[in-house]
This record gives structure tokens, sequence and C-alpha cells, in this order.
């Protein structure tokens, strides 16, 4: 299936009560887009990172009550998972779409990557764009526009990646709803690309 673009009807998906609910619309409407997503960009990335990698549309099967508040495909070096490893994400919030990089809580090698981020603190801080966000939580819709932080605040981030057992780092984009439904499906796919551009050094690093 060819990415097709974001409308309203996928985020309202958000707002839909009840589990199975939600999930019927979910499968219908938004998973589609998310495989196309991860169809596309899986040759680009292992184009750019030089590993083969294989899309990973979430499942949310372990949900039994609470109705899934997001959802996305995770982009990995391996066939079998994604959360062990650095990957790239594309997804939704009934708020807006986000674009990551990421190392969640279960990789891990996350504590050696925080210090290497750590290292390398002065030309991350640099070379990260005024408008890229920052999240501690992939759990959590809110991040930190790299604009906002002090030097000092970003180590302190790459400081609890080494401490904290629960702690992780993403870094990418958000594009709010509205803006994400008036970009046609191109631009999307040449925004997000250039967002994984950007965030190559980050993969690399890790």
């Amino acid at each position: 299936m060819e990415f097709t673009g974001f409308t309203e009807e996928d985020f309202e998906v958000f707002t839909i009560d009840g589990l199975d609910a939600r999930m019927d619309a979910l499968k219908t409407t938004i998973r589609p887009k998310l495989e196309a997503l991860g169809e596309h960009f899986s040759p680009t990335l292992s184009a750019l990172t030089g590993n083969e990698m294989f899309p990973h549309v979430a499942k949310h099967a372990r949900r039994t009550i609470n109705p899934p508040k997001d959802t996305w495909v995770a982009i990995s070096s391996s066939s079998r998972g994604y959360k062990m490893l650095p990957h790239f994400q594309i997804g939704l919030w009934e708020s807006h779409v986000f674009v990551w990089f990421a190392m969640i809580y279960e990789a891990p090698n996350k504590a050696d990557f925080g210090k290497t981020l750590e290292k390398k603190l002065s030309s991350i801080y640099k070379n990260t764009p005024k408008h890229f966000v920052w999240s501690e939580d992939h759990m959590k819709p809110g991040a930190i526009t790299h604009k906002q932080l002090k030097k000092e605040d970003l180590r302190l981030l790459f400081e609890r990646l080494q401490t904290v057992k629960k702690a992780e780092i993403l870094c990418g984009i958000h594009i709010e709803k509205n803006d994400a439904i008036n970009m046609s499906a191109n631009e999307f796919l040449t925004e997000v690309e250039g967002v994984f551009n950007t965030l190559l050094p980050l993969y690399k690093l890790a």
C-alpha cells in the first residue's frame, strides 16, 4: 500500500471509547498507513545506516482494559523486534505526529550510550536543529524543544540515561495535528526523510 497522508479521522481514533472499538478503528484506519510508512522508510534507513532495517507496527497486544493513546511504526536492525535496540519511530497521538530516533528503557546498552552522548555533548548541542524536541519517556506525549534547553539540561538528560533504570532518550520532531493533515503525502515523506538524515549521527553513536 502507498502512504496517502494523514486525515482528521486518523487522529479521531484516539477519542473512541473502549478498547475493542478503538483497536478496531486503529487497525482499519491508521495501521495500513503505518505499514506503508514502514515499508517506505525501511530501504531508506537501510541505505543510511548500512544495516538492513525492518519495520514493526505496534500491535498493542498486551492491552486488556485501557485503549492505546498513541500508536506507531518502529524501524530497527532486527526482524524480531526493536525495543532492545536503537531505532526510528513514526507515530501519532491525538494531538500530533512524532518522528523519533529512540533508545527506550529495554535497551541493555543505554548506559553506555548515555556516556557516549555525554562525551559528544558539545557537538550534539550545536548540531541539533532548534525546532527538534527531546523526550525522556515515550509513554508521554510531551517533549522539550531543543531551543529551550541549555547545554547543562541536555547533559542531565544524558546522565539520567546512565543512572536511572527506566530512563529513555528520544529526539526528533513533533508535527501538530492540523499541520500533518494539511501536508500532502509527498510533503510528509520528504519531511520525515530529512529528519531521519538529521538523526543519523545519533543512531551511529548508538
